[in-house]
């Protein structure tokens, strides 16, 4: 099969040849429909995260099931499913205490004494956040993947299972934004806009976008931002306070650097919390104000959007047939494989929301 193959940080992905094994008992094969070109990609690209290479990339994708394992009991051939990166094994104390995007079990992934998943002739090529989806099918755990609606297109349905899960669930799940509350999104990709659409369906009063592009604009607002701040004019955090009077109660980082997370913090009114969603690069920290601390002010975290992705990624593809989701708008362009690195150029530009690779172009 053909797949996007890292063979060295900092360099184009090559399009190649590698070979998928069977199913295992608790394995499913999946044809990749589509498969969304998140930024998070562009991290290991880059080297910001490290990774064993050479690697298929790819980790936001839908598709339709081809065959199954023995033991696989959730799908079935001819499945449409959407895949998500935090697998679980639904055993470990993190799933049974109901936080099952930290599960980290490596039940979900094949052991050193078995064929890998994926190869090229003879050697084996590391699976890629439990999926590998640049490419043309995918071999994953059952509990990767979860099936959904046939009448919902694929190619939508690709981008809940990274960034669409990623925003809305930090607004809903991470930080429970309750109805009239305040929000500041920082930065206006894929996540942030989804943050953006999640703070909207939640019910806050206030939704502030920041970003560095003045054509994000009216993209925010389209997706449910009521205001919009250029972070190149001026200083976000004063105008922010100065907008709510005080401060938000909710603030969602969507690009992960640490003066971005910082910021995030510092926009707070008294016993807010500041999530920073972004992948702030390995060996980067932050540097807040202690005394902060004192006005109940919370930094945390959010994995996946704190997701229970079986039960919200078909609620979320209720959400989208209904109305209430956006996606039509996040997806800027609909490409061939062989494009993905003029995707992740365009992305690294800050031209567009999300380009969307479908494999029957």
């Amino acid at each position: 099969m053909k797949a996007a193959v890292l063979r060295e940080v900092g360099k184009p992905l090559q399009i190649e040849d590698v070979q998928i094994d069977k199913p295992g008992p608790h394995e499913v094969l999946i044809r990749t429909v589509a498969a969304g070109v998140c930024h998070s990609d562009l991290h290991f690209v880059e080297g910001s995260y490290p990774h064993p290479l050479p690697a298929v990339l790819g980790h936001e994708s839908a598709g339709v099931v081809e065959a199954v394992g023995s033991e696989v009991r959730t799908v079935r051939p001819g499945d449409h499913v959407i895949t998500c990166l935090s697998a679980f094994c639904g055993h470990c104390e993190h799933c049974l205490t109901g936080h099952m995007s930290l599960c980290v079990s490596p039940d979900t992934k094949r052991g050193k004494d078995e064929p890998a998943r994926i190869t090229q002739g003879a050697a084996s090529l590391p699976q890629f956040l439990n999926l590998s989806s640049f490419a043309e099918q995918m071999l994953v755990h059952e509990h990767a993947c979860v099936a959904i609606r046939k009448d919902m297109p694929l190619d939508r349905a690709a981008l809940i299972g990274c960034s669409v899960m990623t925003g809305v669930g930090a607004v809903i799940h991470t930080s429970q934004v309750r109805p009239g509350e305040t929000v500041a999104v920082i930065g206006c990709g894929g996540v942030g806009l989804s943050a953006i659409n999640g703070a909207a369906i939640a019910g806050a009063g206030r939704i502030i976008a920041i970003d560095m592009s003045p054509g994000k604009e009216n993209l925010a607002k389209a997706f449910g931002a009521t205001d919009f701040l250029l972070a190149s004019e001026g200083d976000v955090v004063k105008q922010v306070i100065e907008m709510t009077r005080g401060g938000v109660q909710h603030s969602f980082e969507a690009i992960g650097l640490s003066k971005t997370a910082e910021q995030a913090f510092n926009m707070l009114r008294r016993g807010g919390t500041a999530n920073i969603i972004g992948m702030i690069p390995v060996g980067q920290t932050i540097s807040l104000m202690g005394a902060a601390f004192l006005g109940e002010k919370r930094i945390q975290g959010s994995m996946m959007g704190s997701n229970r992705f079986p039960i919200d990624m078909p609620r979320l593809v209720d959400f989208y047939m209904s109305g209430k989701l956006k996606l039509d708008e996040l997806v800027s362009r609909r490409i061939r494989l062989e494009d993905v690195n003029d995707a992740f150029a365009e992305m690294k530009r800050g031209e567009i929301a999300r380009s969307v690779i479908v494999f029957d172009a």
